[in-house]
Parts: structure tokens; C-alpha cells; sequence
């Protein structure tokens, strides 16, 4: 393992080192210890200072997000409800991680335990995938409102958008069930010492003394099935929205038009690009010092989240006017 003799190196900075925590007859440990930043110790409190920031303006920019929607009746419709959605999983994802990551950072409170780590586990696994599929739901949202505009009202109803919506939450809660049903099987009698920031389910199963191919496997397979399915549907929303936007008679009109999806597009950037970057590392970069990785795994929980209501408040001309509209009343 090489989680162990990373341990070992800085546990002279940790007020817990592994003597302390190091057992052989344990198979599910109460408690875990979580590391930060593994290497970077030092600069935790440093390291805090952008992380709540974002966290700050992530929670600001979504609360800011759904009252809006909320309180512009104009703002009632499929896309504003699907971006709605995206606030309540940026705000739930985030709110699972980043402050316990702070207590890390601010008070050492390295903890957790063994329950704990397991539902912090499926929260953030599933609300990834929620996300994923929500922006599915958007690229399909696109797709009818350019390629059959007079049949937008009718196709997405009210009624098929919380359809919709039911089916991306079902849909990732069951994929992602099997993520804490396998770590829990998995016996720990080597360590509870976990090199990350978070409970991420390979940073869990890692630390087991047993042969982990099941949880690595179906890792893969929800990377690729999962992920990789909502990428290619996706891929084919826009292939064919892109050849309706050609077709359109002036160069006005087709930039018109494409305009209204570059802020899904810089979503759909947001998340899954460097959600790929980091799985495939995690399990391919061997020669990545560990310490970037769990600093870019960590950030990628809370850069989603900060994007996206500033990406649509900055976009989306309603969102922009009636918040505009909101400051310019309390101004005066």
C-alpha cells in the first residue's frame, strides 16, 4: 500500500500518528482519520482560505439561484426547474464535504467515523451522478426548444420535468448504492488512516486488507456506464442540435441560437472534465505525487458548485435582470 508509508512520513506534523491508531484485529474500525492534505500540513490553514471561500460564494450563488426562480413567476419553466435541481446538488454535494474538510484544516479534527464515512461516501458519489444526470435532462431541455420549439410546451410538461427528475435521483441513488454495501465487507486490519480529505470510495477500500478488484471494477463500470452514457447522450443531443443551428438562413440567427447553450456547455465542462481527469489518475497516475491529487479531488467538490450559479446568473439574461432588478430595488 502506499497510503502506509506516506503515513508514516508525516505523522510527525499530526497530533495522531499511526501507533495511535494502527491495529491488527479490527475488520471494521470505529472511526477512520482523515489526513487533509497528506504532505501539506503545514498549509492547511492557508489551504482553507480558498476552500470556504468557495464554499461561501457556492452556498450564496445557489440559495441566490433558487430564490430567484422561485420568486419570478416568468422564470417557471423546464430549463429554470432543471437548473433548480443542479442548485439543490451543487448545494447538497458541497455541504457533504467542504465543512468537515474546514474542521480538518482549522481545528485538526481528523475523525470520523466509521458510519459517518461510509454516508459521506454515498452522498458524494450519488450527488455526482445526480449532477450528471441532471445536465443530461438540460441537454435534452436544449435539444427540444432548438430542434422542436412548437412542441416544447407539450413535450416537457410540468408533469414529464418532475418525471424526469424523479427518475435522475432513483437512478443515482441505486447505481450508487453498492459503493458502501462493498466498503463495509471489505475487513481493515492494517490502518483506518485515510490519505484524503474525504471518504471517497477509493480512498476507503484502498486501505482494506483484501483483494478490492469488485469495488475497483465497479468503480470502472459506474465511471464508464453512468458517466459515460450521459456523456454520449449528450454528445448526441448536441450533434443534432448543432445541424439544426446550420440549417438556420442567417449567421445572426445561428449565433443567436448557439448562444443560448453555451452556458450548459460550461457546465458540462465543469463537471466532467475533471471528474475523468481524476478517476482515470487515481487509478492510472502512479508516478502523481499523492498530495496533488487529493488537492485537485478536493477542489473539484467545491468548483462545480461556484461555477454554475455564476455561469447561469452571468448568461442567462433573466436570471441577470431580475438580479440586477433585486439589487437595484434594495439600493433604492
Amino acid at each position: 500500500m502506499q497510503e502506509t508509508p506516506l503515513c508514516l512520513r508525516v505523522g510527525h506534523l499530526l497530533h495522531y500518528t499511526m501507533s495511535d491508531y494502527n491495529t491488527t484485529d479490527f475488520t471494521n474500525p470505529s472511526t477512520f482519520i482523515l489526513m487533509g492534505i497528506p504532505g501539506l500540513e503545514a498549509a492547511h490553514i492557508w489551504i482553507s482560505i480558498p476552500f470556504c471561500a468557495m464554499y461561501a460564494i457556492a452556498v450564496l450563488g445557489n440559495f441566490t439561484i433558487l430564490f430567484i426562480v422561485r420568486r419570478e413567476p416568468s422564470l417557471h419553466k423546464p430549463m429554470f426547474y432543471f437548473l433548480c435541481m443542479l442548485a439543490v446538488t451543487d448545494l447538497v454535494m458541497s455541504t457533504s464535504t467542504v465543512p468537515k474538510m474546514l474542521s480538518i484544516f482549522w481545528f485538526n479534527s481528523r475523525e470520523i467515523s466509521f458510519r459517518a464515512c461510509l454516508t459521506q461516501m454515498y452522498f458524494v458519489h450519488s450527488f455526482t451522478a445526480m449532477e450528471s444526470g441532471i445536465l443530461v435532462a438540460m441537454a435534452f431541455d436544449r435539444y427540444v426548444a432548438i430542434c422542436n420549439p412548437l412542441r416544447y410546451s407539450t413535450t416537457l410538461k410540468n408533469s414529464v420535468v418532475a418525471e424526469i427528475g424523479l427518475a435522475v435521483v432513483l437512478r443515482s441513488g441505486i447505481v450508487t448504492l453498492p459503493y458502501p454495501f462493498l466498503a463495509r465487507r471489505w475487513p481493515y486490519c492494517r490502518t483506518n488512516i485515510i490519505t484524503h480529505s474525504y471518504c471517497g470510495h477509493i480512498a476507503v477500500v484502498n486501505l482494506a486488507c483484501a483483494d478490492i478488484r469488485i469495488s475497483s471494477y465497479y468503480g470502472l463500470f459506474d465511471l464508464f456506464s453512468v458517466t459515460g452514457m450521459d456523456v454520449f447522450f449528450i454528445a448526441v443531443s448536441y450533434t443534432l442540435i448543432l445541424r439544426a443551428i446550420f440549417r438556420l438562413p442567417t449567421k445572426d440567427a445561428r449565433l443567436k441560437t448557439f448562444g443560448t447553450c453555451i452556458s450548459h456547455l460550461c457546465a458540462i465542462s465543469a463537471l466532467y472534465v475533471p471528474d475523468f481527469c481524476t478517476s482515470l489518475t487515481y487509478r492510472f497516475g502512479h508516478n502523481v505525487p499523492l498530495h496533488f491529487l487529493v488537492l485537485f479531488d478536493s477542489l473539484y467538490l467545491v468548483v462545480s458548485p461556484v461555477l454554475h450559479p455564476i455561469i447561469y446568473g452571468v448568461r442567462t439574461k433573466q436570471i441577470r435582470g431580475r438580479l440586477l432588478q433585486l439589487f437595484t430595488h434594495k439600493k433604492t
